[in-house]
């Protein structure tokens, strides 16, 4: 995948690809570029669905299972019991980065 490219999938991922499941089965990215892009897309459907707790308008779907799907598949297991202590409950750093080094 082009830098440019690249970049633009870490700021938004969902306007680079239309599904998590298709980072999955890029054939232009690396496991890490994956990894990367899978977890900034994961931060980003934490926080959409707390504000929908809260109230904000918008629908449910099950988008951060897809995403979290995807990342299992491209970095192994994932720790999911040790979740950050904020309300989105983003999956900390280690959570996966454990996981690509066991596989490594």
């Amino acid at each position: 995948m082009n830098p440019e490219k690249f970049q633009k999938a870490l700021m938004d991922p969902q306007s680079a690809f239309e599904a998590p499941e298709k980072i999955v089965t890029a054939r232009d990215l690396t496991k890490d570029q994956k990894v990367e892009i899978l977890r900034r897309w994961e931060c980003n459907a934490s926080e959409e669905a707390v504000a929908l707790e809260e109230g904000m308008p918008g629908e449910e779907s099950n988008l951060l299972r897809r995403i979290l799907l995807a990342l299992g598949e491209v970095a192994g297991p994932i720790d999911v019991e040790h979740t950050a202590p904020t309300k989105n409950h983003a999956l900390p750093r280690d959570a996966i980065k454990k996981s690509l080094d066991e596989r490594s």
